[in-house]
């Protein structure tokens, strides 16, 4: 459903015009529930992406904007028939979490940040081929990887992971050129129908009609937690180990839950 669809749906439900509701606070409601429905789940399936970045020798912490922003090898995509890469608008939306790592002879094993201190503690000098990863964040607050032990030479790392949405509604670009009418949100189109419970929700609660708005909203929720249901549940493949002789195998045992598993094509 396009922007200015989805505009004219919720104002032709609250039986509403443009002088009621502009279009600007229209798009601040719509973007206000997009983030809503795509920080709600921190791995939607339909935002998984592979990338690889390259280490560099005794270099242990990589950021996840290192990581997603090379355009060859990043994250790109086309949507509404734009292509979103690089580091200019339409820019790559980049990544916001990594699920699994590997190399090309071996998987790395997630660990916390204190065991891997404790086995390769800040004041060592090993290097070598990381086996071990964490999630760190900076002093300015960003995520970033750190590898055990650190890198001795340039590898090649193969990540697989989330990526950030394509900007929809509101009124100020993020990743796209800019805001347009004919944009369309950045997921499965069943999801459409939940954004606009959420906008027709606050329309009702901007008009001061608390008992249509409440209504609105329970739907809202009741639908978010269907579609979450429905896209959670979908069978996810275990990691793919490899063994001494670069045969694969898949791990038959694994304490993570089944949606985050990973196959290595």
């Amino acid at each position: 459903m396009q922007l200015s669809e989805m505009r004219d749906y919720v104002r032709n439900v609250v039986d509403i015009d443009s002088t009621d509701i502009s279009d600007s606070v229209l798009n601040t409601f719509i973007r206000e529930g997009y983030n809503l429905v795509v920080y709600s789940e921190k791995r939607w399936p339909f935002y998984e992406v592979g990338v690889t970045f390259d280490t560099v020798a005794s270099t242990k912490d990589y950021s996840l904007a290192d990581v997603g922003s090379n355009a060859s090898t990043g994250v790109q995509l086309v949507h509404d028939s734009v292509t979103f890469s690089g580091a200019s608008a339409p820019k790559t939306p980049g990544i916001r979490e990594i699920a699994a790592l590997r190399t090309d002879n071996h998987v790395l094993e997630f660990i916390g940040r204190d065991a891997g201190d404790i086995v390769y503690p800040l004041s060592a000098n090993t290097t070598g081929s990381p086996w071990y990863w964490s999630m760190w964040g900076n002093q300015g607050g960003a995520l970033q990887i750190r590898l055990y032990p650190t890198p001795s030479e340039a590898t090649t790392i193969y990540a697989r992971g989330y990526r950030n949405a394509i900007d929809f509604g509101g009124n100020t670009a993020i990743y796209r050129a800019g805001i347009a009418d004919a944009d369309t949100p950045d997921w499965p189109n069943p999801f459409d129908n939940v954004l606009t419970l959420y906008v027709t929700y606050r329309a009702y609660q901007q008009q001061e009609d608390s008992g249509m708005g409440n209504q609105y909203f329970a739907l809202f929720q009741g639908e978010l937690e269907n579609l979450r249901a429905r896209f959670e549940d979908s069978p996810a493949p275990q990691p793919l180990l490899l063994n001494s002789t670069n045969a694969s195998r898949w791990r038959s045992q694994t304490f993570m839950p089944a949606r985050l598993r990973y196959s290595w094509e």
